[in-house]
């Protein structure tokens, strides 16, 4: 029950102090639902949260696997399809300038051999 005090006019006299009960009789039956129902409906989203963040996280880790091997995949087939890069001309003589260059050595220190002997 609400009580209040309030100034009551009464036969043009001013009464103070005197207590008015406002009478609602399912106040507390009231408080008590709204209790309930707000506990339920944190529960429902705490739970509806959960759910959420679980289902996001398998998702995107699924995605990131599948992702992860559409890139490796790719870059199999790159390599392979590139096959064997050729080495540039200017590279190739100098190599066959070099191995000239060993072998006739080799045959001057063979000659000396010979002649020292």
């Amino acid at each position: 029950m609400i009580g209040r005090k309030m100034l009551v006019l009464q036969d043009a006299q001013i009464e103070q102090g005197k207590e008015i009960f406002l009478e609602v009789p399912y106040i507390e039956e009231w408080k008590h639902l709204t209790v309930r129902g707000a506990k339920r409906h944190s529960y429902l989203a705490l739970v509806a949260t959960i759910r959420l963040y679980v289902r996001s996280s398998n998702f995107i880790k699924d995605k990131y696997e599948k992702i992860l091997t559409e890139i490796e995949n790719k870059r199999k087939e790159h390599i392979i399809k590139r096959g064997k890069k050729e080495v540039s001309r200017f590279l190739k003589t100098v190599s066959d300038y070099k191995r000239k260059v060993r072998e006739i050595k080799h045959r001057v220190a063979e000659e000396e051999e010979e002649r020292n002997s």
